[in-house]
């Protein structure tokens, strides 16, 4: 029996096709039949599946020498695919590498889009499914706990998710730039473009006050402003909407400008000096860029919400060195908690050992002296401090040294008369 070992078999977007990941898309009843059959190997003693739309991983404990042999077995049943067929999409890491891997995933290193956050969601949500099922022992729990808090260590110690990394929400976080608090300001938004939904979803979401939907077709309008709440507007009003509004995201399909420098120069003055933020997604522009020229009139198009999003993506590849450090010292200190795992039921051995010893030696003796109740007591306490002192300094030694040095495990047994493996 080999030492005991984390593993991880699985592929992800950049390993595999999406034709091939979908083979191993894994949901409610097909997910916990997959986890029941790979922890019921006999090489597996712990698993827990993690199955998002860009990976599938396995993560199991075993003490097999050959851990991946009987999983990649178990995986080509699973998907269809032959194992030589398998073998050009996994990856098979075991040990260090494969607890790196874990704590990478879970820190959203390994992600399409460095920093995002829905893999932490995923990565408990796979945790609490092996532990539902009862595949998540003494391993598996340490590890998932500690993947965690070493994301969260990420996420707080580093700036890895502070800037946004999608067109939509770079165009929040340009307004609260701009405006400092959105708690006081009206939104509109013209066409009903996917960007531009998503924007006012985000803008929603960071508490803005009212929502102004216009569209060339009034009955489209309605329908939307009832999803966020809003009011809806014909194109022909957008003049009227222009006084009101504060941040402005416009994706129409139109050939040609829906504002134009002559209508913001016309509403100008009933908007009092109030700044307007105007946020241009489509593509032939719907805004005059001639507008950027009006005083307290902020415009942003595509290009520039693009640029917004290289330099942020930049700031997380820099943030991403940083957490490479934070992943790299709690790996280390993993790896030693797991080597004293795996010398810990010797430690408790010895100790269960000695204590029987003392007891049956006591009581022997005891009942041969004539002590009082105090006597014996004092007598049984002084045998407890002769065997923690004697047996002190070899457990001390012991726990560390043995991880590192598998010759000590040999001759601890052997010196103490301890059970064979």
């Amino acid at each position: 029996m080999g030492d005991l070992k984390l593993c991880v078999a699985g592929m992800n977007h950049k390993t595999a096709p999406v034709e091939i990941r979908e083979k191993f898309a894994l949901k409610d009843e097909k997910l916990e039949g997959a986890i029941l059959e790979l922890n019921s190997l006999p090489s597996v003693d712990e698993c827990m599946i993690l199955s998002t739309c860009n990976r599938v991983e396995f993560y199991f404990v075993t003490r097999n020498d050959n851990p991946f042999l009987s999983v990649k077995t178990f995986l080509s049943k699973l998907s269809g695919l032959s194992e030589d067929e398998l073998n050009k999409y996994l990856y098979f890491k075991s040990q260090e590498e494969a607890v790196r891997h874990g704590f990478r995933v879970a820190s959203s290193l390994d992600s399409m889009v460095i920093g995002e956050p829905q893999i932490i969601g995923q990565f408990k949500d796979a945790f609490a499914k092996a532990k539902e099922m009862g595949t998540a022992g003494v391993v598996i729990n340490r590890f998932c706990e500690t993947a965690l808090k070493v994301s969260k260590r990420v996420r707080t110690e580093t700036g890895i998710a502070r800037n946004a990394v999608s067109i939509s929400f770079a165009a929040v976080e340009l307004a609260k730039k701009i405006f400092g608090y959105l708690s006081d300001k009206n939104v509109a938004i013209i066409g009903a473009g996917e960007m531009a939904e998503l924007a006012v979803k985000h803008l929603i979401t960071s508490g803005v006050n009212k929502v102004f939907v216009v569209n060339r077709t009034l009955e489209k309008a309605e329908k939307l402003a009832k999803e966020f709440g809003g009011k809806a507007f014909k194109l022909e009003e957008i003049e009227s909407v222009l006084t009101m509004a504060d941040i402005v995201i416009s994706s129409t399909g139109a050939p040609g400008y829906v504002i134009t420098k002559e209508m913001i120069e016309k509403v100008e003055s009933k908007r009092h000096g109030r700044p307007l933020f105007l946020i241009d997604i489509a593509v032939p522009r719907d805004i005059d860029p001639a507008i950027d020229k009006i005083e307290n009139v902020y415009l942003f198009d595509i290009d520039n919400l693009k640029e917004v999003v290289e330099a942020n993506l930049e700031e997380r590849k820099r943030a991403a060195k940083e957490a490479e450090g934070i992943i790299e010292g709690c790996v280390h200190r993993f790896l030693h908690w797991l080597k004293e795992h795996e010398v810990a039921p010797l430690i408790a051995e010895l100790k269960q050992k000695a204590e029987r010893i003392r007891k049956e030696e006591l009581a022997k003796r005891l009942s041969k002296m004539n002590l009082t109740e105090e006597q014996k007591e004092q007598v049984d306490y002084l045998t407890q401090i002769i065997i923690n002192k004697l047996l002190h300094t070899p457990i001390t030694t012991f726990r560390q040294k043995a991880p590192d040095e598998k010759a000590y495990i040999k001759v601890f047994r052997e010196i103490f008369g301890l059970t064979k493996e």
